[in-house]
């Protein structure tokens, strides 16, 4: 006879837009121009990405998520090493660039301590980009597939051996 074990393991999936909006309180800096809008602080990085690219609101909607499950991931997993594609790598520079809404993110999620941006200047294609996807996915994250595997193998990883840096 032989018998099965089924887990009752449930991964928790997580929202990126709510934890994102989720850094409003923890803002610091420059509060005035980032809530000046009356927007939330997901519409603020989308609409962002709009001004600075071309791509409608969709396309956005989808880096901006991949951009807070890559960058939330690399705060709450140092002892991981992740890299992003050229296309979510766009959202996580949206979020690093808008510096009151990054220390907000380093404030609520790493600590309260900075989270550098060391990226390589040389791509690797050892398949980090792929296998960063897979680990999003396990840690309850929905990935978006498509984006992620149109940079396949190729991403652009910062050094994880630097002090906290992603």
């Amino acid at each position: 006879m032989t018998s099965t074990l089924e887990s009752s393991v449930t991964v928790r999936r997580r929202d990126p837009k709510a934890l994102l909006n989720d850094v409003a309180p923890h803002l610091q800096h420059l509060t005035i121009n980032v809530l000046d809008s009356g927007m939330s602080i997901w519409d603020r990085e989308v609409a962002l990405l709009l001004r600075d690219n071309t791509m409608v609101r969709d396309m956005a909607e989808r880096i901006m998520s991949q951009a807070v499950a890559y960058t939330v991931a690399t705060m709450k997993h140092k002892d991981v090493h992740l890299g992003v594609g050229k296309l979510v790598d766009i959202g996580v520079h949206q979020l690093i660039l808008d510096t009151p809404v990054y220390f907000a993110m380093c404030a609520l999620y790493n600590g309260g301590t900075y989270r550098h941006h060391a990226p390589f200047v040389e791509r690797r294609g050892d398949g980090l980009c792929l296998r960063t996807a897979d680990f999003l996915r396990s840690d309850g994250w929905n990935v978006d597939d498509e984006l992620w595997s149109i940079d396949g193998a190729n991403c652009s990883p910062c050094d994880n051996k630097v002090p906290d840096s992603h």
